[in-house]
């Protein structure tokens, strides 16, 4: 079942048309939160990411759109679904509903929840093989926009092409400055020397919220820096580690970038903090 404005309804239902501008345009966001047994882990955070997106696109945010209505509307779905006691990805997708011309006729918006099976409650950690390689034929723009998640992802899309046609797991996105920004999957970080480095959101960095998690929970880690930097493709072999942190898996280790092998004794270490922190909140 997905859920369409508050009605559950089949898969299989022409709710959305040639008309929507989603389709169109590309006037749509979307959020991935992580539900388990029917606690969303990190919610607030999730919904505020969600409102300032909504924001920034100058999307008229309902008034009914409240933390606790789409709450709701999320373990309603879940229920559905039956995942009230299995672990769940739900995708959270607004659309602006104004017309199928560039000038929307309003800004009103309308939402459709999704859920997918996760295959275990909490982040886990691939060991497997996970070859990179820099993605350079298309860039991203290093604007406010770049931090959102919309459903404009081209570069994405073509570089998991790329990745495939060459035999790799992922590719790691470049700006318009030639500068790191992340990977097809998820967020990248850096790791030398005891020192933890992030592409910045002003680079085109996704704010996603378990980049956040972790930062902090890096930040609170004696021994332990870690910054917001620019990130030069020239540093990727320098490295001691690299991983890509998304909602689905967790943390996954890249394990080879052209020659150079690497480690993952920090992000085995980190899991266990992500998960912890991911439990407390899902207790809340």
């Amino acid at each position: 079942m997905v859920n369409f404005n508050g009605a559950l309804l089949e898969r299989t239902s022409p709710f959305l048309t040639h008309t929507n501008r989603g389709f169109l345009f590309g006037d749509v966001l979307f959020e991935e939160v992580r539900a388990i047994h029917g606690q969303i882990v990190f919610w607030e955070d999730h919904y505020f990411r969600l409102m300032a997106s909504m924001r920034i696109l100058r999307m008229e945010i309902p008034m009914e759109f409240t933390m606790e209505f789409l709450e709701e509307q999320i373990l309603s779905t879940l229920e559905s679904n039956g995942f009230m006691e299995k672990p769940a990805l739900v995708r959270i997708t607004v659309f602006r509903d104004g017309g199928t011309t560039f000038s929307p006729e309003q800004n009103n918006v309308s939402f459709v929840l999704d859920t997918i099976a996760l295959s275990a409650p909490f982040y886990t950690l691939d060991e497997n093989a996970y070859e990179v390689e820099l993605f350079k034929d298309y860039l991203i723009n290093d604007d406010m926009l770049s931090k959102l998640d919309t459903n404009n992802k081209t570069v994405e899309v073509v570089a998991s092409i790329f990745a495939r046609e060459n035999g790799y797991s992922d590719c790691i996105l470049l700006n318009t400055k030639k500068h790191v920004v992340g990977t097809i999957h998820g967020s990248i970080f850096l790791v030398k020397d005891e020192k933890v480095k992030i592409p910045p959101l002003s680079e085109g960095a996704k704010n996603r919220v378990l980049r956040k998690k972790l930062y902090e929970i890096i930040k609170a880690i004696d021994g332990f820096e870690v910054e917001e930097a620019v990130i030069s493709p020239f540093e990727l072999q320098k490295a001691d580690e690299l991983f890509v942190v998304n909602n689905t898996t967790g943390i996954q280790p890249i394990t080879q970038y052209r020659k150079k092998v690497y480690g993952n004794k920090t992000a085995r270490n980190l899991l266990g903090k992500l998960n912890a922190n991911a439990r407390l909140a899902s207790l809340k």
